[in-house]
């Protein structure tokens, strides 16, 4: 049989993946180091029901014990989709694989690389002859299975050969229209997929927060939470990340009976795709503050120990919400929604950044609809996102455009209070107050950074800017000499 496509790596992701590629009618090979992986995972499809793999699914599916078997058997050009641990182990597969394969034969790395490992293998294999994709995949195990957001990036000419069976794979919005579509050149697609992290680890720390602040601000009991969720999730914070939420607090442990959530330790690990986001901003000089504040929550979530031995030394306060309930579950969603938005603008001005760093031709309106089905972030408002990119592709930062203005505009005293509430009760909200103190900053025209510039050149002889002068003329002054007391 000469196979579509061939996948190498079967773990719970690559195995899904073929799944989906050989439901949508894909003869799929297939191929892991571990060879009895491979047999247990072919072998046991033959013992499922159709109706429970697909029907035929089984026999579109080949399983190969070499990679010389493995690439032989696939039609030409070959497309083999490669998904194993990022890094090293990327590189070593597409080594084995470069003697058995031919110039024009294409290489697809769905793994969760670093961008800058997808850029030079983009620059190694097209020296070779090869072509090349790097592709972002989210969704998890059962976006995989069912439909995963896709976001392709690498040598354009390699599109064609391979867009009809990631289109086919991936999820789909209400219309039909594909959860991918080509992202840009070399590590773009990998890059978007980085920004697609950042933002669920900002979009999940807020919704943390807010879960927090209603907690202990109002007592809510997880019934009530769940309320909370239910309803907030028939509105404009309609998402995944709410509904899965909105479901957890509804979980109760079969051993105790005391609800779940209420029993899993407060330590948060992370992969490291939102660490990279951070990096790169400071990289790129942009301010991704949320998503930033985001990983440290993170951290600081793991250092539990020394968090229970300062609970014993260090006070603050530790009051409740007297006021109107409703009225303070009203601000505490407005909040939520206005901090979301500003994490979402702060990921599109990274994007920007490092379309301009890296000649990249980006189209964030497409992007906003690659995430609006089969990853973790999708939700309501990135159809208002797609909107306003449409309505202006130069868009400077999401904030700017209407809709999203007037968003914010009622918003802000809900806003504006739950960050005090926060303050008030000592109640840690780094994401909801990050997102508020990016606004305030972004929409004054003059910060304190004059008299930061004036430090530098007093204790560095930094040099500085001047309001009267035109932009680019640097001026020194020795402060020692001109100070007059």
């Amino acid at each position: 049989m000469q196979h579509d496509i061939g996948l190498i790596g079967l773990a719970v992701m690559g195995q899904n993946l073929v799944l989906n590629m050989a439901n949508h009618g894909y003869s799929v090979a297939v191929y892991n180091r571990t060879t009895q992986t491979m047999e247990d995972f072919v072998g046991g499809l033959k013992d499922e029901p159709a109706d429970k793999v697909g029907e035929g699914t089984a026999d579109r599916i080949g399983g190969y014990e070499s990679l010389e078997e493995f690439v032989a058997s696939l039609k030409r050009p070959r497309r083999v989709m490669v998904m194993v641990k990022a890094g090293a182990p990327v590189d070593a597969v597409i080594d084995q694989l470069k003697p058995l394969m031919e110039p024009g034969d294409i290489f697809i790395d769905g793994g969760n690389s670093d961008f800058h490992d997808t850029n030079r293998r983009s620059k190694e294999l097209r020296d070779a002859g090869f072509l090349f994709i790097g592709t972002g995949v989210s969704g998890g195990e059962e976006g995989a299975l069912k439909g995963p957001s896709i976001m392709p990036g690498g040598h354009q000419e390699a599109w064609p050969h391979v867009k009809e069976i990631l289109q086919s794979i991936s999820a789909k919005v209400e219309d039909g229209t594909p959860c991918c579509e080509w992202v840009g050149e070399d590590g773009a697609g990998h890059y978007v997929k980085m920004v697609h992290n950042g933002i669920e680890y900002g979009d999940m720390q807020l919704i943390c927060e807010a879960y927090f602040i209603l907690k202990h601000a109002l007592g809510l009991t997880n019934d009530e939470l769940h309320a909370v969720f239910k309803e907030w999730n028939e509105g404009d914070l309609e998402s995944y990340l709410i509904e899965i939420t909105r479901d957890i607090f509804t979980v109760k442990d079969a051993e105790t009976g005391n609800f779940l959530v209420d029993m899993i330790l407060d330590t948060a690990k992370q992969k490291g795709t939102g660490k990279w986001m951070s990096q790169h901003a400071l990289d790129l000089g942009v301010p991704t503050t949320l998503i930033t504040e985001a990983v440290y929550a993170r951290c600081l979530s793991g250092q539990k120990d020394a968090r229970v031995r300062a609970s014993q030394v260090l006070g603050g306060p530790d009051g409740r919400f007297e006021g109107d309930r409703q009225e303070f579950i009203d601000d505490v969603k407005q909040a939520l929604y206005a901090s979301k938005l500003v994490s979402y603008a702060q990921g599109y001005v990274q994007l920007d950044a490092a379309a301009a760093e890296f000649g990249w031709k980006l189209n964030n309106g497409n992007i906003a609809l690659l995430w609006r089905g089969g990853c973790i972030i999708r939700s309501r408002f990135l159809g208002d996102i797609k909107a306003a990119f449409e309505k202006n592709a130069d868009l400077e930062n999401l904030l700017l455009d209407g809709f999203f203005k007037q968003a914010i505009d009622t918003a802000q005293p809900s806003w504006r209070r739950v960050v005090t509430a926060a303050v008030q009760f000592g109640l840690p909200a780094p994401g909801i107050g990050a997102a508020l103190s990016y606004y305030d900053g972004y929409r004054r025209d003059r910060l304190p950074a004059n008299l930061l510039q004036a430090q530098r050149d007093y204790f560095g002889a930094h040099t500085y800017e001047r309001t009267d002068k035109p932009r680019g003329e640097t001026f020194h002054t020795d402060w020692i000499r001109e100070r007059s007391l």
